[in-house]
């Protein structure tokens, strides 16, 4: 175990940097003279590995609270345009709000505080309410933002923080002595810090290389088609859409909703059983599928819909005809129980708790993983050993409460017999009758983790 004084210090730096006036904490790494020509500045307590979504938040909350200034390194060559919608419910979008980034993300986003469920048939079953409850209790909604939206503000607060984002940096080494973990990349560079932070996503190498090598992702047996479509060329029926609207289909759910203030674009996606490729879980098979799901998303769904005619299954079909392109991905999850840390490293995020996409909780188990961190570093523990300890206790807790909630909501997208969807579609429709009259959402029915404060946890 590596000698705990690098813990208080860095706890302290942020205090001590107040007391000299130095604008970065004092950290800084004992650098081999073989190694200076290719070294990065060591001048930061944290080095976080991966530029997505968790590892900009961790840098802005650790900056921000914790008076550090990490360094992000990311593999791709510049910030990915890849992605559709993500959702952020209550509980994340009140961790944003106190990193002052809420009302960025809100001129940009779609808030949709209700669930409407259509028969295949195209008549509504029902409708649930998604933030109400919650919203009482934290001041905060349910919305959908694009992706790429939400990491242009996390870019744009990152440089404003003098942040340093540092692209094309692919992880080859991790090295860890008593006083610092060293970092070693493909390009020869080298950088040295106290603390190393993984926040780079479900095939994390941090985990690979360093955390916990024997970890293997494990594919869920469902993958996603999605994509946008801007509203002005639609008719006014889907560009009146203001709510997540969804409908069952004997091969997976089907669901549409807005992501802008004004809703003039709408995300779609389509979720489904799919069998590993022949080949293997491997990332040729992977392509080879992909490719034959994109090239055929509009007859796959539009016989899925078959010779129904309603309002909304006509605006499913407008919508999938004015489809460009789509994206598709498996959903691949990270095995309950795997150690999150090991020595000076942590991953947090989809590197240490992947999860299936059906409860909308990425963004903000990323934002409860960085706030719970930094308030470890605030507190009085005196080791990094109790320190992650304590940490993952109380995060493995509420991420496995949210993976179980997720697991409960992608059960519906199972394959199944045209009669038994018939089945599900009337059992459904009778739980949302009862859900409403005996007025459930009044008492929080289903968004009582969304209330849930991560800075309310103690150390």
């Amino acid at each position: 175990m590596p000698d705990e004084s690098w813990w208080a210090g860095l706890r302290t730096s942020a205090w001590w940097m107040d007391e000299v006036g130095l604008t970065k904490p004092i950290a800084s790494g004992r650098v081999a003279s073989d190694d200076l020509k290719n070294h990065e500045p060591v001048n930061k307590g944290v080095i976080i590995i991966g530029g997505g979504p968790a590892g900009l938040l961790a840098a802005l909350q650790l900056h921000k609270s914790n008076g550090l200034s990490p360094v992000v390194y990311e593999i791709r060559q510049k910030p990915t345009t890849l992605g559709g919608a993500v959702g952020i419910p209550s509980n994340g979008l009140r961790l944003l709000h106190r990193l002052g980034l809420y009302d960025e993300v809100a001129a940009k986003g779609a808030l949709t505080p209700k669930l409407v469920l259509h028969a295949l048939k195209g008549c509504v079953m029902g409708e649930m309410d998604l933030s109400s409850w919650s919203k009482q209790q934290t001041g905060f909604g349910y919305m959908r933002i694009q992706r790429t939206d939400l990491m242009d503000i996390l870019i744009g607060a990152a440089k404003q923080a003098d942040i340093q984002v540092r692209y094309a940096k692919v992880l080859q080494r991790i090295e860890e002595n008593d006083d610092k973990v060293t970092v070693h990349f493909a390009d020869g560079t080298v950088d040295t810090a106290d603390f190393l932070l993984g926040c780079d996503g479900i095939h994390s190498a941090v985990r690979r290389l360093y955390v916990d090598p024997k970890c293997k992702p494990e594919y869920t047996g469902f993958s996603n088609m999605f994509s946008l479509v801007p509203t002005e060329n639609l008719t006014p029926a889907a560009s009146s859409v203001r709510t997540l609207s969804a409908t069952l289909t004997a091969n997976g759910l089907f669901a549409l909703t807005p992501t802008t203030p004004n809703c003039d674009l709408l995300y779609w996606f389509f979720s489904r059983e799919i069998p590993l490729p022949a080949i293997g879980d491997v990332r040729d098979g992977w392509e080879e599928r992909g490719k034959n799901e994109s090239d055929n998303f509009k007859s796959t769904l539009l016989d899925l819909l078959g010779h129904e005619r309603s309002e909304w299954t006509d605006m499913v079909r407008e919508v999938l005809h004015n489809t460009k392109s789509v994206q598709f991905y498996p959903i691949y999850k990270i095995p309950r129980g795997r150690p999150w840390s090991r020595g000076r490293c942590l991953v947090i995020g989809d590197a240490a708790h992947a999860m299936p996409p059906h409860a909308s909780q990425g963004v903000s188990m990323a934002l409860e993983d960085v706030f719970l961190l930094s308030k470890l570093l605030r507190s009085d523990v005196p080791s990094i050993a109790d320190g992650l300890l304590a940490y993952e206790a109380k995060r493995k807790q509420r991420t496995e409460q949210m993976l179980d909630a997720a697991e409960r909501n992608g059960s519906v997208r199972k394959q199944t017999a045209p009669w038994r969807l018939r089945a599900s579609e009337l059992a459904i429709s009778g739980g949302l009758w009862v859900y409403k009259m005996a007025g459930l959402e009044k008492l929080g029915l289903g968004q009582k983790p969304l209330a849930y404060d991560i800075e309310e946890e103690e150390f």
